[in-house]
Parts: C-alpha cells; structure tokens; sequence
C-alpha cells in the first residue's frame, strides 16, 4: 500500500531540498498538505512541521482544511510530526500519529516534554471518535545515547469491525 512520510523539524534545519529528495529516493510518499486514499477506503494525510511554515509548498492546504475534504466514509491517517492536535481537526481523522519527543531522551528531559506537550506517549483517545497514538521514537538528536526513554517501533493493526 505504499510508504507515508512527512516532514520533521530536522528535515528543515538539515536542508530541505536535500531531505526532500533522499527521502522521495528511498520510496516514500512525501505528504506536504495533502492527502492520498487508497483503493480499500483507507486515506492518509499529512502535513508539514510547522517549522517550515515558510517553505510550504504552493498547493499545500492548511490541516483543517485538508481533513476536511476528505469523504466521511474514509477511515483517515493523518501524519504530523509534532504531537499537537488541532481543536479544529477532532472528529476529521480516526487515527493521528506524531513522535518528535523521543519522550525526552535522557533522563529527566522525558518531564520537561510533558510540561511542553499536553499528549504524552502512547495512544490518547480523543473526542468525535479520533485517537492519537505519541511514538517514542526509535533513533535520538544530539548526543547518540537514550537514558531511561528507551526506544520503540510500533506496530499498529487496522482491522475492519465485521459485526
């Protein structure tokens, strides 16, 4: 069914063009503000990290918006880096999946990124029927070490309800 992206905080900081072209080369679906179903009525969604606020592109559509026009009838993935949920976009997607915290990384920066962030990691349900799941991240920024944030890959199962 393919492979999503969106893009990060560090994809600005590092060189977008450079990001945006390795990231495209090894298979991925840049989703930039925009959204791409597919044929089992399943829709995924994404958007930019609000850091590149200024480098969107020019047919990037803001997330409201964009969850907005997405049928009713579609079961909605929506990407987004930071772990932030518009009031606006509750009840638009079933399912938001961010990371960027690495849940603090080292010890004791994991309860300065729950004073920042009011989703901690894991799945939250959320209202009008969407949940957020809060990934722990797998790799780290700065120093190469992680200290009492382990790392997590997850795996989520979406199955029809067949009743």
């Amino acid at each position: 069914m393919g492979k999503y992206a969106v893009t990060g905080n560090h994809e600005f900081y590092a060189g977008l063009p450079e990001a945006l072209d390795f990231t495209q080369k090894t298979g991925f679906l840049l989703l930039r503000g925009q959204a791409h179903t597919l044929q089992n009525g399943l829709t995924i969604a994404g958007v930019d990290d609000p850091t590149g606020r200024f480098q969107a592109p020019p047919n990037a559509l803001p997330e409201n918006k964009l969850l907005g026009e997405i049928p009713e009838n579609q079961f909605v993935i929506f990407l987004k880096h930071q772990p932030i949920v518009d009031a606006n976009s509750i009840g638009l997607f079933n399912l938001q999946l961010s990371g960027h915290t690495h849940n603090g990384q080292i010890f004791p920066f994991g309860l300065l990124v729950r004073l920042v962030y009011k989703l901690n990691p894991g799945f939250t349900k959320l209202e009008k029927g969407s949940v957020a799941y809060i990934s722990r991240g797998t790799g780290t920024w700065g120093p190469p070490v992680r200290f009492l944030a382990p790392p997590e890959v997850t795996l989520i199962e979406i199955t029809t309800n067949k009743s």
